[in-house]
Parts: structure tokens; C-alpha cells; sequence
């Protein structure tokens, strides 16, 4: 991302937060800033604290993307990343061939070969923003 974005004329700052106060920090300095969007990185503290994420980017106005679909479903713009259901089917196929026999060591490495668009029009309605009509038809689910 940061060396793809000088090639489309987009300047790119990375705010790391590693506590529930880092993110209250990380959103008062972007509320000061007013960045044009927001990419929330994959990590376990921003899934368990993706209300807090969602409702501190609303507060502020800012458009947000995020790795998986569940800050979506409470009010979060869009998300794009692994099907985490598929991931975890995948899960128990790799534990049930160990299971018969098969020697960790010797299975293939898996990756998520599924991902998934969600979109929320009521976010982005009430952010001011238009979806493109092509980025509507792709996603896998569009919450209106």
C-alpha cells in the first residue's frame, strides 16, 4: 500500500495503536488531520474493538475499510478480506485429516482462497458518499 499509493498521487501515514487508549489517540489525531480514508489494519485488538473503531471513524466522518466483515454489520463502511466461516471450515478439514492420520508435516500450508466484499449503504449514506454502482454489484453482501 504505501508503495502503490505516490504511483496514484495518494500520500499514506501509518498510526500504530496498540491499547484501547492508543486508539482513542490514534482517532484524535485524525480528527485534527481529516485523512480522506482510513484503512484499519488486521489485528486482534481492532476485532475485539470494532465497535469503538466504527463508532470513533462515524464520530469523525471518516471512510474506513476494515479486514472483515464484522464492523460492518455494526455501521462500519466496507470491508474486504477472508471468508472467515470458509477459513474455519478449512480448519476443521486440516484437523479431521490429522486426525486420520496424516502427519502435520506433511500437509500443504493453506490460504484463504475465498474473500468477501460487504458493503453499508446506511454508512455511506450517512457519510455523504455515493458507491459506485460497479462496486455494489461485486460485493458478496450490501447492507442497506
Amino acid at each position: 500500500m504505501q508503495q502503490a499509493a505516490p504511483t496514484m498521487g495518494l500520500q499514506t501515514q501509518i498510526i500504530n495503536a496498540t491499547t484501547i487508549g492508543e486508539i482513542n489517540a490514534a482517532f484524535a489525531t485524525m480528527a485534527r488531520e481529516r485523512p480522506d480514508a482510513l484503512f484499519i489494519a488486521p489485528d486482534s485488538l481492532f476485532t475485539s474493538r470494532r465497535v469503538q473503531l466504527v463508532t470513533l471513524a462515524a464520530s469523525d466522518r471518516i471512510p474506513a475499510i476494515y479486514p472483515t466483515r464484522d464492523p460492518v454489520e455494526v455501521g462500519g463502511l466496507i470491508s474486504y478480506g477472508p471468508d472467515v466461516a470458509e477459513m474455519f471450515r478449512l480448519i476443521g478439514v486440516y484437523c479431521g485429516r490429522i486426525l486420520n492420520g496424516a502427519k502435520p508435516a506433511d500437509l500443504p500450508v493453506l490460504q484463504s482462497t475465498k474473500f468477501e466484499l460487504v458493503i453499508n449503504l446506511t454508512t455511506a449514506k450517512a457519510l455523504g458518499l455515493t458507491i459506485p454502482a460497479g462496486l455494489i454489484s461485486i460485493a458478496d453482501e450490501v447492507i442497506e
